[in-house]
Order: C-alpha cells, then sequence, then structure tokens
C-alpha cells in the first residue's frame, strides 16, 4: 500500500510539473497528501510546524544567498563584459573564434558566479551583438550562449554543489576542487566542438578582425582579479582557513570591492543586486522547505529502500545501474529544474549509488557521483521541452526560433555525452585533487 501510494503521488508530481506548475508547489502538495495519508492530517500538520523552520534555519545554507549575491555583484559591475573582451580580443581572429572566447568568457565568469541562467543571460549582452556583426547564425550563437551559461554551475563555487553537498553530507571544499577538472573538460569539450563545427560549416562562424598584442595584454588586466578571487574562495575553504560560508563572505566582498574599483557598481546596482537575490534565495529556499516535506513522505513510504532492494535482486552490476540512473537524470532533465530534480532524486540515488562496488573508498566514491550528478544535471538546462537556459538565451535574442537554438545546441550535446562517459571511465577525474 505505501509503495503504490508513493509511486502514485511520484507520477502526480511529475504530471503537475509537466502542466507547468513550479517545482515547488508540486512537490509540497503532493508531499502533504502523501504524509498525510500515511499518518494523519494532524501529524502532517505538527510536522509542517518545526520542520521546514528546522530546515530553512540551517546555518550552513547561508552559503547560498552570499554565493548568489557575488554572482549579481559580478553580473551588474561590468565583470562579465571585461572578461568577454580578454576572450575575444585573444580568440576573435580565429574561424568560429568569437564563439570560443564567449566560452571561455563564460567559464570565467563562472568562477564567480556560480548560476547558470545568471552566467548565460550575463554572457549574452556582451557577445551577442559581437556575433551578430560578424555574421555569426543564429542558432550556432544562441546555442553557443545556452551551453556557455551551463558552465556556471559546472565550474565551483556551484550553488548547486552546496545543495548536493548538504543533502549528502559530504564536504562542500572537497566537492569544489573536485568540479575543477570536470568543469575545465567541459569548457574545452565545448571549444573542441565549435572548431569541428566550423569546420564543417565554414559560414557559421566567421572569422572576427584581428586585435593588437597591445590590446592583448591590456585585455587581461581584467581576467587576473578573477582569477585571484577564484583561488582565494576555493583554495581557502580547501585549505580550512574558512568554511564554505565564510569563504562566500569573504569572495562577495571581493567581488563587490573588485566591481567598485572598476566602477561599474553603484548604489542602484547594489540595491538591484540585493532585491534579486531576496528573490533568488527565496525560491531556492521554498524549494528546499518543499523537499523537506517530500523527503519525510518518501521515507514513510519506503520508496528508497524498496527501490534498492529490488535493484540488488536484479543482479545488475554497478556500472548498468549508474547507466539507468543517468538516463533517468537525463529525463528528467527535460521536464524539471536542476534544483528540484537533486531535491527531488538524491534522498533516493544516493543511498543506492553507495551501496554499490566501484572500487572506491566511501568518500571518494561519494564525491565522483556528486561530481558525476552535477554534470547529468547541467544536460538538462540545454534539453527541450522545458531547457531554462534556451528558454532564457532564445528570449534575449527573439529574432531566432526556438527550434533554431535547440538545433544549435546539437553538438555541444554530443560533447556533453562525451564528457559524461570520461567522468564515468575514469573517475580520478573527480578524485585526483581532493585525494591531494
Amino acid at each position: 500500500m505505501h509503495l503504490e501510494l508513493g509511486i502514485g503521488l511520484f507520477v502526480a508530481m511529475l504530471a503537475l510539473i509537466v502542466a507547468r506548475m513550479p517545482i515547488a508547489i508540486s512537490m509540497l502538495f503532493t508531499g502533504m497528501i502523501g504524509f498525510a495519508s500515511l499518518t494523519s492530517w494532524d501529524a502532517m500538520f505538527n510536522y509542517m510546524k518545526d520542520q521546514p523552520f528546522s530546515r530553512a534555519a540551517n546555518y550552513s545554507l547561508s552559503v547560498i544567498p552570499l554565493f548568489v549575491l557575488m554572482g549579481l555583484f559580478a553580473t551588474h559591475s561590468g565583470i562579465s563584459e571585461a572578461a568577454y573582451r580578454a576572450a575575444r580580443a585573444w580568440l576573435g581572429h580565429l574561424r568560429g573564434g568569437l564563439a570560443i572566447a564567449t566560452i571561455g568568457a563564460c567559464a570565467a565568469f563562472g568562477a564567480i558566479c556560480g548560476s547558470a541562467i545568471a552566467t548565460g543571460a550575463t554572457m549574452t549582452t556582451a557577445a551577442l551583438p559581437e556575433m551578430r556583426r560578424y555574421g555569426y547564425a543564429g542558432s550556432f550563437s544562441t546555442g553557443t550562449l545556452a551551453v556557455g551559461g551551463t558552465l556556471g554551475i559546472l565550474i565551483p563555487p556551484s550553488v548547486i554543489l552546496v545543495i548536493v553537498g548538504l543533502i549528502t553530507e559530504l564536504s562542500i571544499g572537497d566537492l569544489f576542487v573536485a568540479a575543477f577538472i570536470p568543469g575545465l573538460i567541459a569548457a574545452f569539450g565545448y571549444m573542441i566542438a565549435i572548431a569541428i563545427y566550423v569546420r564543417l560549416r565554414p559560414d557559421a562562424g566567421p572569422a572576427a578582425t584581428p586585435e593588437s598584442w597591445s590590446v592583448r595584454i591590456r585585455s587581461l588586466n581584467a581576467v587576473w582579479p578573477v582569477i585571484v578571487i577564484f583561488a582565494v574562495v576555493i583554495g581557502g575553504i580547501y585549505q580550512g582557513i574558512f568554511t564554505p560560508t565564510e569563504g562566500a563572505a569573504v569572495g562577495t566582498v571581493a567581488t563587490a570591492l573588485l566591481a567598485l574599483a572598476i566602477g561599474g557598481l553603484g548604489v542602484r546596482a547594489i540595491r538591484d543586486s540585493l532585491l534579486e537575490m531576496a528573490k533568488i534565495s527565496g525560491m531556492i529556499f521554498l524549494i528546499l522547505i518543499s523537499a523537506e516535506v517530500y523527503s519525510g513522505f518518501l521515507a514513510l513510504s519506503q520508496i528508497p529502500q524498496e527501490l534498492a532492494n529490488w535493484i540488488g535482486g536484479l543482479g545488475l552490476g554497478p556500472y548498468t545501474v549508474l547507466l539507468g540512473i543517468i538516463l533517468i537524470y537525463i529525463l528528467l532533465g527535460a521536464v524539471m529544474d536542476e534544483i528540484g530534480m537533486i531535491l527531488l532524486t538524491v534522498p533516493v540515488f544516493y543511498p543506492l549509488v553507495m551501496s554499490l562496488d566501484f572500487g572506491m573508498n566511501p568518500t571518494a566514491q561519494g564525491i565522483w557521483f556528486g561530481i558525476l550528478l552535477l554534470n547529468v544535471v547541467e544536460i538538462g538546462l540545454i534539453l527541450p521541452p522545458i531547457g531554462l537556459n534556451v528558454f532564457v538565451i532564445n528570449a534575449m535574442a527573439k529574432d531566432v526560433p526556438l527550434m533554431e537554438t535547440y538545433k544549435g545546441i546539437v553538438p555541444f550535446f554530443l560533447s556533453d555525452l562525451v564528457r559524461i562517459g570520461i567522468i564515468v571511465a575514469f573517475p580520478a577525474t573527480c578524485t585526483w585533487l581532493p585525494g591531494l
């Protein structure tokens, strides 16, 4: 009875999400009904009285609004445009060079942003006019910007990794360090995909006017402070100089000071950043509270235990099970946002993966799965029918049909699949740096 109810309400929740009901409301609604059905409405209201507050009042969660604010200060101050100008100066003269420069600038900006949507939207304002000016194909331009934005969560610090760390109780510092090499693989993989694509379709990405060496060298002045902030935040967290929350505070203050130094952060920009931080954090915390209620229902329904027992009884190999989980995430990513998907599925899949033998110690295996999860979830940001990054970029490039943008992400989707294969086949890409 418990299992049937759990499966039925899970299907109902997916139906609500497909019907465009907000993920937080869908999880909260089905979680409350399920919890009350398995206990009583009085028990459910008692649970709601204490548990959501306990979840939202967790000190560790204060890292989320801090990293969000850090990214918003960078967004409103013009740091993204400076990063793009530097990358364009060095790479724009190549065929497809503006697209490669966009990926490089997204990676640099993602090192202090932590949000895929913010990275993509911010970089679009700087890169899209340039690509249009040199006759880049609309699908190629918007596809590049959509996938470039995903580097905002692949390159640490990442809000998604913070949430994964809180759910799994893995070290957030270890997760940040572990994500660095896969993030670089993602950026270089996208650059290779661009190079292959423009070789097959030279008209899609013509070369831009080359810049002088003096301009190229001067452009680096805008990049080195970003590298310093990234090194201080990630290195400080990993070396134990400060906690992730303290690191986020240090990074936020450093980014604000950098923005003030370059003259891009006025009173209005500070006000807009604070208001937007409150809105984004409120959305994330509502999803966290809803996920807490739904997780309580899942625990009562015993779906995670039943799923683990069922898969264990099939006698499948660990990598076969892992492949099935990856496929499920790719399918869910087409209809759900990344935070909701993680909060919904990690309590089910993480214990299952940790019960399998991949030849690693538990800590390394947990970190490896966390980074693999991050990279699989990223694919959902560019897949139809939801593809949040695609929708955001397409809304800013109104002259490019939505289907054209989806066509533009195909080469990058293939690059994503190759990267997932590399991470699965070579766990050291995730575990080597933390192991040092």
